[in-house]
Formats: C-alpha cells, sequence, structure tokens
C-alpha cells in the first residue's frame, strides 16, 4: 500500500511544480525569510481552507436540509473544537520537538520525538472520544436551547466523539511533518479525503441512491470516514520515512518519562486551544439567550471566520516551524527577524480580507442561509469584526513564534486573556444591558453587544503578544538541551538517549 501511496504523492507533486518546494528544497535555518514562510505557509493554508471544507460542507447541505440541523452543527461545532483542543497540545509539543531537534540536525531524537507523539496522542484522544460520548448530552442540555435542535446536535456529536482517534491521528500526522519541515505532502493528502467527504455528505444526509436519508448524522459519518483514511494514509508515510520524519514501531512503545516532556510542553498549547474553545463554547451560551437565527447566525459567521482566518494561522504554524528550527540551530536573531516579518505580513493580509468581508457580508452569509433574519444578523456579525482582522494576524504571528521557542505557558496566557478577561465580560454586559443605558452604548438586549466583545479583545490581545514578544524573554529556549530519557532498548533509536548516538550515523534508514 505505501509504494502506491508514494508514487501518488510523487505525480501530485510533479504536476503542482515550482509553486510548492519540498522538505528537501527549504532550508529554514538560512537564506530569505520571506521565501522560506512563504513556500513553507502556502501548504499550510490550502491544507487549512480544505480542513474548513469539512464544516463549510457540512453547512452548506445542512443548511439547505433545514435550519434546525444547520442550527444543530452551529451548537455542536464549538464542543467538537473543545473536544479537540484538550487534547492537541501533544501534538503542538511533537511538532515543536521534531522542529528544534531538527535543526539542531539530531535526527534520530526527532524520529523518537514524533513516535512517541503519535502513541500518546492516539491514546488521548481514544479517552477523550470515550468520556465526550457518555457526558455529550449532559454538556449540551446546559445550553438550554429548543429540544429538536438538541435533539440533533446530539446525534451529530455521538457519531464524532467515537471517531476522535480517526480525526487526531491525521492532526498528529500534519503537526509533525510540518515540525520536520514538509508542509506540501499533508497537502495532497488532505485534498484527497476532502474530495471524498463532499461527495459523500449529500448521499448520506438526503439519503441519495442506496443510502438512508441520515441528516445529521450522515454529515457526521462522512467526515469521520475521510479523516479516518487521512489518518492511515498519513501514518503509512511515516512508517515508510521517504517524505517528512519517520516514526518507528519499536520506539512507539509508551514512555512514561518522554510523556512528562510532552506534557511540560504540550499542556500549556493544550489551554491555549482549550481556552479558544472553552470561549467559542461560553459565547455559544450568551448567543443562546437569544433566538434560533441569532444562533444560526453565529455559527456560519464562526465558520467563515474559520475560512478566513486560514492564511494568519497558516503563518502561525510557519513560524512556529521556523523559529523551532532556528532554535535548536541556536540562531535567536533570525527567530526575531522572522517573528517580526510574518507579524507584519499577517497584518497586512487579513486587513486586505477584512474590506473584503464588510462589503460583501450579506451576500456570504446567504451562501449558507437564505433566512432574511439569519443573512441580517449574521452581516451585522461580520461587520463588527472585519475591521479588527489584521490584529488577529499578529497576534496569531507572535503566538507561533512563542510555541515554537517552547514558551508554550506564554501563548497560552496571551489566549486566556483575550477570551476570558476581555472577550466574556464584554459580550455579556455589552448584549445583556447590565450597564444603565446612559453610561452605555445601547439601550436594549442585543447581540451586538457580543459582536463588540469579539472585535476589542482581538485588538488589546495583539498589542500585548507583540509587547511581550519583544521582551525578549524567549531567547533562553532551547529543549534540544534537556537531559533525555534512559534508553527502552539495545537498538539505536529505541530511546532518546541511544538516538542521540545515532545521529552521526543514519545508514539504518
Amino acid at each position: 500500500m505505501s509504494g502506491r501511496v508514494q508514487t501518488v504523492l510523487d505525480r501530485a507533486r510533479r504536476r503542482v511544480g515550482s509553486l510548492f518546494k519540498s522538505q528537501e528544497e527549504l532550508d529554514l535555518t538560512n537564506g530569505s525569510i520571506g521565501r522560506s514562510l512563504f513556500f513553507l505557509s502556502l501548504p499550510i493554508v490550502i491544507t487549512n481552507l480544505l480542513q474548513v471544507a469539512y464544516n463549510l460542507a457540512d453547512t452548506f447541505w445542512l443548511g439547505r436540509y433545514s435550519t434546525e440541523a444547520l442550527a444543530a452543527i452551529s451548537l455542536g461545532f464549538p464542543m467538537v473544537y473543545l473536544f479537540i483542543s484538550l487534547g492537541m497540545g501533544l501534538t503542538v509539543a511533537g511538532s515543536v520537538l521534531v522542529a528544534q531537534h531538527t535543526g539542531a540536525e539530531q535526527l534520530r531524537r526527532a524520529e523518537y520525538a514524533a513516535s512517541q507523539t503519535v502513541t500518546f496522542s492516539l491514546i488521548a484522544a481514544t479517552l477523550l472520544g470515550g468520556v465526550g460520548f457518555l457526558f455529550i448530552g449532559d454538556l449540551l442540555s446546559l445550553f438550554g436551547t429548543e429540544p429538536v435542535v438538541e435533539t440533533l446536535a446530539t446525534d451529530y456529536l455521538e457519531v464524532i466523539t467515537l471517531g476522535l482517534p480517526f480525526m487526531f491521528g491525521f492532526f498528529v500526522f500534519i503537526a509533525l511533518m510540518r515540525g520536520s519541515g514538509d508542509t506540501v505532502t499533508p497537502m495532497v493528502v488532505m485534498l484527497g479525503t476532502v474530495i471524498l467527504n463532499i461527495a459523500l455528505d449529500p448521499f448520506l444526509i438526503f439519503g441519495w441512491g442506496p443510502f438512508p436519508r441520515l441528516g445529521v448524522e450522515g454529515a457526521a459519518i462522512a467526515t469521520v470516514f475521510a479523516r479516518g483514511l487521512a489518518m492511515v494514509v498519513g501514518l503509512a508515510i511515516m512508517f515508510q520515512g521517504v517524505r517528512g520524519v519517520r516514526i518507528r514501531v519499536t520506539e512507539m512503545w509508551p514512555d512514561l518519562s518522554y510523556a512528562r516532556k510532552l506534557l511540560r510542553i504540550g499542556v500549556p498549547a493544550s489551554i491555549e486551544n482549550t481556552g479558544r474553545a472553552v470561549s467559542v463554547n461560553a459565547v455559544l451560551f450568551i448567543v443562546t439567550l437569544f433566538s434560533t437565527p441569532v444562533i444560526a447566525a453565529f455559527g456560519v459567521g464562526v465558520r467563515v471566520f474559520s475560512l478566513i482566518f486560514m492564511p494568519a494561522i497558516a503563518i502561525d504554524r510557519g513560524v512556529e516551524t521556523i523559529t523551532g528550527q532556528n532554535i535548536g540551530a541556536d540562531k535567536p536573531d533570525r527567530v526575531a527577524a522572522t517573528n517580526r516579518f510574518a507579524a507584519k505580513v499577517s497584518f497586512l493580509l487579513l486587513a486586505a480580507l477584512g474590506v473584503v468581508i464588510f462589503v460583501f457580508a450579506p451576500s456570504i452569509i446567504r451562501l449558507f442561509d437564505s433566512n432574511p433574519a439569519v443573512v441580517e444578523e449574521g452581516a451585522t456579525f461580520l461587520r463588527w469584526v472585519a475591521p479588527t482582522f489584521g490584529f488577529i494576524g499578529v497576534l496569531r504571528a507572535y503566538s507561533g513564534g512563542f510555541r515554537g521557542t517552547g514558551r508554550t505557558l506564554t501563548a497560552a496566557a496571551i489566549a486566556l486573556m483575550l477570551f476570558g478577561v476581555i472577550r466574556l465580560p464584554i459580550a455579556y454586559v455589552a448584549s445583556q444591558n447590565i450597564l444603565p443605558t446612559d453610561v452605555w452604548i445601547f439601550g436594549s438586549k442585543t447581540p451586538q453587544g457580543i459582536w463588540l466583545g469579539f472585535a476589542l479583545s482581538s485588538v488589546v490581545a495583539a498589542v500585548v503578544a507583540l509587547v511581550w514578544f519583544e521582551q525578549g524573554t524567549w531567547r533562553d529556549a532551547d529543549l534540544t538541551d534537556d537531559e533525555p530519557p534512559a534508553t527502552t532498548g539495545d537498538e539505536p533509536g529505541e530511546g532518546a538517549a541511544a538516538a542521540d548516538s545515532a545521529d552521526a550515523d543514519l545508514t539504518d534508514d
């Protein structure tokens, strides 16, 4: 199977030509920063756009199925994000360790980090999926939505939580390949699975042909199946070791001492991602105090943001990788230059996209739901937030830099400030008209107060991230000098310490 997969990948890579550069063609620790960031981030943009296509396809087809179904996945999507975020810190840890070891030319230690990351990430995903399946009904009941919407959301999330290990498996593949400097291979794999998901959606949702009419459950099944296939292909590529970083079966047995290292880096990253997810769910709780059209408008708006923010997230991940490799190579000045360059580019790019979204907001919402009430409120949401898109770009660029240095706790602290200290209080107070009307811009309960919270929090967090980075406290971060765990076997590569001695002799690859 792996030989056929590699042949398909090679053909696809040749067809895309010089627009994409392979891992061998990129030197992230030397040369033009702009060139490195562009060729590293462009495939990430496309990969993330394809990833969003999973959710957009569900939104598109379910919007035509019923408004209740659209509201159900609007309610369910933040919950999915929460479950994924709780375990995604391990993939961040693996990516950062692979990047720093690659920059330090410690290739066998990079392989050991990758192998352990796969193991512990799949264990975490299985546990989270089981817990989520058992308690999803109780969690959804907290929102107090209409019974039909809650029932549909439960049906959707039960399938997603059971399929969480398959979804995690592909996320791990993307993160580890990115840490090694290969972002093209995950893009090619993602393309094939997105096509499969889009093709399956209408058959399973509407019951076309021999398939039963499954509605929201059909959308969930299509997503899990497509991502499960992507996981299988991704793991096959890493076991083969021809692209990106290699994983080895002999190094996948859980190493509890190495798990502590992964957790030390990964837990703050999980807190950062979970903070985002909890914020979306907490904001959703405020949104559910309003009517179903407002809930649907919020769901569509969040998905539009997911699409628009893809370039900033790609730059974030690109900066994380370049930073990690240059920290490993002991080049802190290049790290600083990379982060500053990325922040400027991300600001300009997202500010331009914000102008487009502001002008065409009603038409964009109408693509997903033609209900006039949803279109009106969704357009208002977009127009409140669009002028602040550039600041979100700055925030994401510096957050990637902090993670690349191993300062995941700093990135988490900024995220928690953004969501918990600024966004949520403003959203609740402004939308519920807590303050007297003579000291507030709104005179009654209105969802526009929620949109205001989104806008202000992004600006403040971007300024804090910039100032914090320029203080330079990240310059002494280097994870490659940590004391490695004891070997787990006699063969080179079975423990991180043995991997150190094997770095000079890679003939067994």
